[in-house]
């Protein structure tokens, strides 16, 4: 299949951009040089490059857009509240209704502070976890994302993974003294993770985690395991709900998989495609954030967008979207054919691959080895993915990778021809 045609006018924006963006890009999302596109627009499941292609969007940008790309009633939402003011740095009715609306729906929320990013809140979760245990050290689990800050980029990819718990940092600048006050466990691995838990027990302000780790599910009985470990030694257990609140279930991770942490942090859905984050949690240790804490306990946190209007605005019309009756059930059901339907072409072509993740999230390793956690994932071949990724670019599809997200925005037309892309990938990495 041909690659997308480029005009001149996208290729100056493309030049444009490496001259003044670091390597071109935004440091999110970016193609090889040869595929590389500038996006123009996007209504509801599909986008438009500035040359004029069209392709089925399963990036939604990096999860926001679950509904899909300017959502009229989100539209409607946001316009409604611009014309009151775009920022007030106080409360305002419309975060107050979102924190609301969360705590009825996320089990571990009992209050609510915002924040303007999903790396702002995982960092505020361990904040306040060090606050509350009154020691340093936090355990996370190797492959795990929790953003970019210093703790964060801890053993999210390690080339060479050292022996547990030892952590390796994933990006430069990080300083030595952080790294030393974090330590690394195996997801999937209770065995293992229980062993470094009970040896430093002590020492840990928390343990945090993906409850479903990038497209890693959780084994049966390995997220009650932790929980039950951390609740034995009152260590807070925070789960990074950045993507999968409100995603798998209204309620999200928590409501899937029956497990209720002391912490959560969300982003994404929950500022319905606008820069806003959240920690939520047992009331006792949000009170960190109350002034009236004591001074040894207090959490001083402030960020000039928190609670912005026009994103919590969003957010409400988005929540009011998801709580829709049968929504996320048909939301499952069309994330679990193309899941079903990918693995089912690539077992009957003999190429050996696992289809990893939820119904509504998920990728393809290239690998006959079972993917349960991180080093697992290093058997795979990755240029196989390049291959299938490009494939479907080719086929007007944007599968990003690493992760496809499904969204409720997606259909059944665009369902059919994600499968049609999907049988020519696969027939390219067959060769």
């Amino acid at each position: 299949m041909p690659k997308p045609r480029r005009t001149t006018e996208e290729q100056q924006l493309l030049e444009r951009a490496a001259q003044v963006l670091p390597g071109g890009s935004l440091g999110n999302h970016r193609l090889d040089d040869e595929y590389a596109f500038i996006v123009k627009e996007g209504r509801g499941s599909r986008i438009w490059d500035t040359s004029g292609n069209e392709y089925i969007d399963y990036l939604l940008g990096s999860g926001p857009a679950v509904l899909g790309h300017a959502h009229p009633d989100v539209v409607s939402a946001v316009e409604e509240a611009l014309h009151k003011g775009s920022t007030f740095f106080t409360q305002n009715e419309y975060a107050i209704a979102l924190a609301g609306e969360i705590i009825d729906a996320v089990p571990c929320a009992e209050k609510v502070r915002f924040t303007t990013s999903g790396t702002d809140a995982t960092f505020q979760c361990l904040r306040l976890a060090r606050a509350y245990r009154k020691r340093d050290k936090i355990l996370k689990f190797e492959g795990g994302y929790h953003g970019t800050h210093d703790y964060a980029v801890m053993s999210v990819a390690p080339v060479d993974p050292p022996e547990f718990p030892l952590p390796q940092a994933n990006s430069a600048g990080v300083p030595k003294a952080i790294q030393d006050t974090v330590l690394i466990a195996p997801f999937n691995d209770l065995e293992k993770t229980t062993e470094i838990i009970r040896a430093h027990h002590d020492e840990l302000a928390a343990v945090i985690m993906e409850p479903l780790q990038r497209v890693l599910a959780p084994l049966p009985g390995f997220l009650q395991g932790v929980r039950q470990l951390t609740n034995e030694y009152e260590i807070p257990l925070i789960f990074d709900e950045v993507v999968t609140g409100f995603r798998l279930a209204y309620g999200g991770a928590q409501e899937y998989y029956g497990v209720t942490p002391d912490l959560a942090a969300l982003g994404k859905i929950v500022g319905g495609g606008f820069p806003l984050g959240a920690v939520v949690g047992r009331q006792d240790l949000m009170d960190a954030y109350d002034p009236a804490s004591s001074s040894d306990f207090h959490v001083g946190q402030v960020g000039t967008l928190n609670g912005n209007p026009i994103a919590a605005a969003a957010g409400l019309a988005t929540l009011a979207q998801l709580r829709q009756e049968g929504r996320y059930e048909r939301y499952h059901a069309t994330g679990r054919r193309l899941k079903e339907t990918l693995q089912r072409l690539l077992n009957e072509a003999e190429i050996p691959a696992v289809v990893s993740g939820a119904d509504i999230m998920f990728d393809v390793y290239f690998t006959d080895q079972p993917i349960t956690g991180y080093r697992s994932t290093l058997s795979a071949d990755k240029g196989m993915n390049k291959t299938f990724d490009r494939t479907m670019l080719e086929s007007g599809v944007l599968k990003p990778p690493g992760k496809m997200y499904v969204g409720m925005c997606h259909d059944e037309r665009d369902v059919d021809a994600t499968i049609d892309a999907f049988k020519a990938a696969v027939e390219s990495v067959r060769g």
